[in-house]
Parts: structure tokens; C-alpha cells; sequence
């Protein structure tokens, strides 16, 4: 039969404990006591033999052995008998103890039931029953190292016997214990049982998403009162996350309704990618065209052409290289080669391919900060983040004050290092700043192809950020516009 109250399992649980504990203590009475006692007497012994055998060795001559002899036999309860090379008694404490004892060889028993318990060549220690007095008895007899006998004699109770005796006992008051522990375990289960059957009912309602039953705190900060407790909060947090999916199931179906707005923007994404290939498709067929139909034979105006079609080649290679990475990018395909390097100087290396334009264009371009600063990331996707941040500040830098500049701004912060690159000019409309970083998008709608800008630059930095994990964004100054991002440090 299954038990689910938890009061009957603790009542059986504890009195299952104390049966095995209480088996366990016969057994070990029974089987190891007895053993235990008689080890301890044979090595009483063995340490009296070898206490003796040094005294007569002459180790110690100012000792006088038979005084220390009979300190040993009160001590230790012993019975002593030393004798001679030719029998002679040289010194015992019990006479009776010689009416036992004949030697032949190293040792012989007088007319008692023997049973050898430990020998080696010097000694042997017997178990004696003396049938007559009925008393048993563990004797040592041996030879010392002077050619002296020694016999000693040590009485042994009935261990057997205490050890039944302790097992009734152990018995006894091991049905006992069981009982009065019954008895208490059914007291205390049943308070404890109470608030737990309690905080089940509470459950169970909560599992029918009925929330208006509480836990009442009867002020005992015990686990118990601590899961009552945490059972009311999580109550309540389960009505109000219930009633807030319910308001999100609303919104989802909000949602649903505004899937034909993503397909637009499926749309609107294959468009922009038509029309960007749009124009250097119709120029490259148009002056290709031209060659063909050798419109002009001034080969001048035919390099001209070639030339077009050449640049209009390579602007259609960039941006479909550029969409490639972008793609792969934005779905993690692309694997980061990290290493530490100097920020500064990739920065400045940067600058340095820029130069021409810059130079044509007369932007100053200064740099807050010089001194070295070590980073770890891939340096070819950090130079691409800030290509694109420089890129973006040449073609719309105006001049301020007489001024073209673009300022580079480096602060650290704990262990990643912010990367500003602010220029003068025109602000962006806080309208548009959210959507600047998807592809394709340009505040000018006209996509003047002056600069020769693909209109994903942005969207790159945001795949690149994002994979780091780190930030990025841009900020309307009071004389221009600021980008920005981070990278780890070293």
C-alpha cells in the first residue's frame, strides 16, 4: 500500500531508523564484543610478558623485580608463576596456580580442556576452562630470554552471557523508544502537517488559475512560514502575468493584422536592391551599346566609355561583396578572427587612406588622444566600423565658423573604450536616426550617386556591434553629428 501522508511517512520513517539501529547494535554485541573483549585481555598480556622478560634481561639492576613483579599482578588482576631452568619456583603470587601448571617443551596443560588462541616461538596464550570450579581463564606461558619459564594467568568473565543480557536490554528499550517516538511524531507531524496541507490547498487552486486563496502568516519565520510566504508572492505574480498575457494575446492579434506591413518590407528591400542595380546596369548596357554601335570614333570619348562602364562594374562588384558580408554578418556566418592591437594606430591608418580626400575636400581632422590603447577583436571589421564612421563624416561635413572638421574622440570606460567620431555640419532628424542603420536607407531620397555611397555602411556597423555585443549609436551635437561605438580591452 502507497503511503501519501507525510505524517505517516516521518511516523514510519523514524521507526524503520530505529529498528536498524537497534539491529545493528545486537549484531555488533554479538559479534564483535566478545571478540573485542578477549583481544583486549590477550594483548594485556603480551605487554605483561614483555614488562617481565625486560626485567630479567638486567636492563634495569637497581630495580628490585619481585616488588615490581606483584605491582604487576595487582594492577593488572594477574596470577604469576616464574619458574627455573629445573622447575624450581622462583616467584608466585597464587599457590594454586602451580597445581595447574607442568612444563614440558615450552608448555603443557595439567588435566584442563585447552584451546590455543595466539603462539609464536617464544610463547603461547590459552584459553583455559576449569571445569571443576567453573571458571575460565586466558594463560600465557612462555620462556624468557634468561632460559626462565613464566606462566600468567588472567580470569575471564562470561562475556556470552552480557552480551544476551545487553541485547534484551537494547531490545527493550528499543520498543520502548519506538513507542514514546510514535507517539511524539504523531503530535509534532500533525503541526507541521497543518500549514504544508495548507500551502497544497493553495497550489492546487493555483493550478485552476484561482488566485484568491492566501497563505495566513502566523508570524513563525520558519521554512515553512518562508515558502507560505513565497507561495502569496508568487501567487501574485502569476495573476499579474496572466493578466498581462492576456493583454499581449490582444497585441498579438494586433500583430497578426500588421504582417502585411512586413511583406511590404520584403518589398521594399528587393526594390531597393533593384533599383540600386538598377542604374549601373542601364549605364554599363548604354555605353556598352555605344562602343558597339562605335557611336563615337574619338578615342578620347571611347576610353570615356570604357571607363564608365569599368567604374559602374566595380561599384556593382562592392555592393554585392558588400551585401554577402552584410548577410553573413547579420546571420552569425561569419567567424571573428580576435587579436590585441593598438586602436590609436588603426585609427590613424585610417585617416592616412583618407588623406587625399580630405585634403581635396579641406576637412581638419584631429585626434583627441595618441597614446597607445590595446584592444581585443578582429581588427579588419573594427577598421571597417570606422571607415564607414569616417567615410560618412567626409560626405557630410560642412563648414562651421570658417571650419571643416571632423573631431575623433577616445574615452575608457571600465574594461571597453568608446570611439567618437563627431563632424560639423547639418543635424540628423530624430525621426530618422532610428532607421539610418537599416540597409539602404539615405536621408537624402534622391540617392545622389555623387559619392558614390551604397546605403549600407551603417547596416554593416550594426551586424558587426551587435555580434560584439557592444554599443553603438549616434548623437545630434549643437554644431554637428557624433557616432560612436565601443571595443573591448585588452
Amino acid at each position: 500500500m502507497k503511503i501519501k501522508s507525510i505524517r505517516m511517512k516521518l511516523f514510519f520513517t523514524l521507526c524503520i531508523t530505529l529498528v536498524i539501529i537497534v539491529v545493528c547494535l545486537i549484531l555488533i554485541n554479538s559479534f564483535v564484543l566478545e571478540k573485542f573483549y578477549m583481544y583486549s585481555k590477550q594483548k594485556k598480556l603480551l605487554l605483561g610478558y614483555e614488562v617481565v622478560n625486560n626485567y630479567y634481561k638486567g636492563n634495569s639492576p637497581n630495580i628490585d623485580i619481585e616488588s615490581e613483579l606483584e605491582k604487576i599482578s595487582i594492577n593488572n588482576d594477574f596470577d604469576i608463576l616464574i619458574k627455573s631452568e629445573k622447575n624450581e619456583i622462583l616467584y608466585i603470587t597464587n599457590k594454586d596456580f602451580s597445581n595447574n601448571i607442568s612444563f614440558h617443551g615450552i608448555v603443557s596443560l595439567n588435566k584442563n580442556e585447552t584451546n590455543i588462541i595466539y603462539k609464536n616461538d617464544k610463547l603461547q596464550i590459552i584459553n583455559v576452562d576449569d571445569n571443576k570450579n567453573g571458571l575460565n581463564f586466558i594463560t600465557l606461558e612462555g620462556k624468557l630470554d634468561n632460559g626462565y619459564l613464566l606462566y600468567m594467568r588472567l580470569a575471564v568473565t562470561s562475556i556470552k552471557e552480557s552480551v544476551k543480557i545487553s541485547n534484551d536490554f537494547l531490545c527493550l528499550m528499543g520498543g520502548i523508544i519506538i513507542i514514546i517516538s510514535g507517539i511524539i511524531v504523531s503530535i509534532i507531524s500533525r503541526h507541521f502537517t497543518k500549514p504544508i496541507s495548507e500551502i497544497s490547498e493553495i497550489a492546487d487552486k493555483m493550478s485552476k488559475l484561482d488566485f484568491s486563496k492566501k497563505y495566513i502568516d502566523n508570524g513563525i519565520d520558519d521554512e515553512i512560514g518562508k515558502l507560505g510566504k513565497s507561495i502569496n508572492l508568487m501567487s501574485d505574480k502569476l495573476e499579474k502575468t496572466i493578466t498581462r498575457l492576456r493583454q499581449n494575446n490582444i497585441e498579438l492579434e494586433r500583430d497578426i493584422e500588421e504582417k502585411s506591413k512586413i511583406d511590404e518590407m520584403r518589398k521594399q528591400f528587393i526594390s531597393d536592391v533593384s533599383h540600386e542595380l538598377k542604374t549601373p546596369i542601364s549605364l554599363i548596357q548604354g555605353y556598352a551599346e555605344g562602343l558597339v554601335e562605335n557611336v563615337t570614333k574619338d578615342e578620347e570619348n571611347k576610353k570615356f566609355y570604357a571607363e564608365v562602364i569599368l567604374d559602374e562594374a566595380e561599384k556593382m562588384d562592392t555592393l554585392v561583396k558588400r551585401l554577402l558580408e552584410l548577410m553573413k554578418l547579420e546571420y552569425g556566418e561569419k567567424q571573428f578572427e580576435d587579436k590585441e592591437f593598438n586602436i590609436i594606430e588603426l585609427i590613424q591608418e585610417v585617416i592616412r587612406k583618407q588623406k587625399v580626400v580630405l585634403d581635396e575636400k579641406q576637412i581638419n581632422v584631429k585626434i583627441e588622444n595618441t597614446k597607445p590603447i590595446y584592444v581585443k577583436a578582429d581588427d579588419f571589421y573594427i577598421e571597417q566600423v570606422l571607415t564607414n564612421y569616417l567615410t560618412n563624416a567626409i560626405k557630410n561635413v560642412q563648414e562651421v565658423d570658417g571650419k571643416k572638421e571632423i573631431n575623433i574622440l577616445i574615452q575608457k570606460k571600465e574594461d571597453k573604450v568608446r570611439i567618437k567620431v563627431a563632424n560639423t555640419g547639418k543635424q540628423i532628424p530624430e525621426e530618422d536616426i532610428p532607421r539610418i542603420w537599416n540597409r539602404f536607407y539615405k536621408i537624402d531620397e534622391s540617392r545622389n550617386r555623387q559619392d558614390g555611397g551604397t546605403g549600407i555602411g551603417l547596416a554593416i556597423v550594426k551586424a558587426i556591434m551587435n555580434n560584439y555585443q557592444n554599443e553603438y549609436g549616434v548623437n545630434n551635437l549643437e554644431n554637428g553629428v557624433e557616432f560612436y561605438f565601443e571595443v573591448d580591452l585588452k
